[in-house]
């Protein structure tokens, strides 16, 4: 263990203190680790042999390259990027406020829901979360909304985007563990739901402690909420066929993410939003995110393999063990250990640092991997709002250049409440999360 901890403690030193990208850094010290386990010192770097440590990596990074699975991850990113492309964001906006604005807090609740339908086909909350910033702040100011809770609506609003399917993170969690990846998603759906209803009350609650915070706008009638609704009829088809044909089987998540991809395109391309230049853009920005995913991923996996190596996970229980805690204290211990690290840690290195540490640990413990991968993105959702990072919430204050991240963190507080409660019952009701794998799966 103490081979694992120190080279757990470079890591860290390499990204916090010398800010090298968390790619480069955990394959470094994957790398040399390897070597030190092989006899390599400092008295004799020049001299020794690096065939072995080379081959890891080399073998780490032909084997991810290749796998077929992986191309799930460039096809629901560009999905997202053509979504956006259309400004399907607005039309969902439009719909969510024709049936919720006359309330009060009517808007901001109509932003939470259109930002977990428009997370569902994007697939990343920061894109959700600057995305929405433009399309729901202008109305809310418009009707006299307090910036605080106008901002924090679509700062947690943002954050489902890492759980209901399709989700990016559960798709590196899925890999990391060699987790179904179709489980992954049938459970990400229930808890993303419960997230969106959570937030909703947490609005209710705001504007019934302060009412002018969110004062109700005027109330659309049928005819209006029917228009509305057929705007959106091609986003909505698209999330059935798609996330429908992996729940029933019908398709890999592989073949659904290139229907999505397709019918994303094909969407955008009736509504008349692209142009040359504009699939040009998506397919750069498409190229580059997976691109930083993939480097990401073999690092990981490089230092995952040096951690295993080292014989971390068996040492890891048997230290665990040696204290008597229960099952269940040790994964609430874990938890806490997120909720820190949630503070200075963004989302995809925080989930990438830990879940080679941790998955074995509770696997050996006797819990479900699917289960527990939920549990992580939520916690990693609350890391999204939690100061001093909160990236959702720097991103909105970049985007909202008059809008202060602390008046953003100060309204975020009844929706990082209704996490805490999210995060609770899924920990102590795992059928939350579990329902639709064991119907559909098992």
């Amino acid at each position: 263990m103490i081979v694992s901890a120190f080279g757990f403690a470079i890591l860290l030193v390499l990204i916090l203190i010398f800010r090298m990208p968390i790619a480069f850094a955990m394959g470094t010290v994957g790398i040399v680790g390897f070597g030190y386990l092989q006899g390599l010192s400092f008295d004799n770097v020049l001299d020794f042999r690096w065939t072995g440590p080379l081959s890891l990596a080399a073998n780490r990074i032909i084997d991810t390259s290749q796998e077929y699975g992986l191309s799930v991850i460039p096809l629901f990113i560009l999905m997202g990027n053509f979504v956006t492309k259309a400004n399907l964001s607005g039309e969902l906006y439009k719909v969510s406020n024709a049936f919720m604005g006359h309330r009060k807090g009517g808007l901001a609740m109509a932003t939470i829901v259109a930002c977990g339908g428009f997370s569902a086909i994007c697939g990343s909350s920061l894109a959700t979360s600057a995305t929405m910033a433009k399309v729901a702040m202008p109305p809310m100011r418009k009707y006299g909304y307090s910036d605080g809770l106008a901002s924090a609506s679509i700062a947690a609003g943002s954050t489902l985007g890492i759980l209901i399917p399709p989700s990016v993170i559960l798709l590196m969690y899925g890999l990391l563990t060699e987790t179904s990846i179709r489980e992954l998603f049938a459970a990400g759906f229930l808890p993303g739901l419960l997230g969106i209803l959570l937030y909703l009350v947490a609005v209710r609650y705001v504007v019934w402690r302060h009412p002018e915070k969110g004062p109700s706008a005027e109330r659309a009638n049928f005819a209006e909420r029917m228009v509305a609704l057929k705007n959106v009829w091609g986003v909505l088809a698209l999330f059935l066929i798609v996330m429908g044909g992996i729940y029933l089987g019908v398709f890999t998540p592989s073949e659904a993410a290139g229907v999505g991809a397709g019918g994303a395109f094909l969407i955008a391309l009736m509504r008349k939003s692209l142009t040359v230049e504009t699939v040009f853009h998506a397919l750069i920005d498409t190229g580059r995110t997976t691109a930083m995913l993939f480097s990401v991923l073999i690092g990981a996996l490089i230092f995952s393999d040096f951690i295993t190596i080292a014989g971390l996970p068996a040492e890891l229980l048997a230290f665990v063990q040696s204290f008597n805690l229960s099952a269940f204290g040790v994964i609430l211990i874990i938890i806490a250990i997120y909720l820190v690290l949630g503070m200075v840690f963004e989302s995809l290195s925080m989930i990438l640092l830990t879940v080679p540490i941790f998955y074995p640990l509770v696997q050996s413990l006797g819990f479900d991997l699917v289960w527990f991968g939920i549990v992580v993105v939520v916690v990693t959702e609350i890391s999204l709002i939690t100061p001093p990072v909160g990236m959702n919430v720097f991103v909105l204050s970049a985007v909202l250049k008059d809008v202060k991240a602390g008046t953003i963190f100060k309204g975020i507080t009844p929706f990082w409440c209704a996490d805490m409660v999210r995060l609770a019952l899924i920990v102590f009701f795992s059928s939350i999360a579990l329902f639709l794998p064991e119907l559909l799966y098992r």
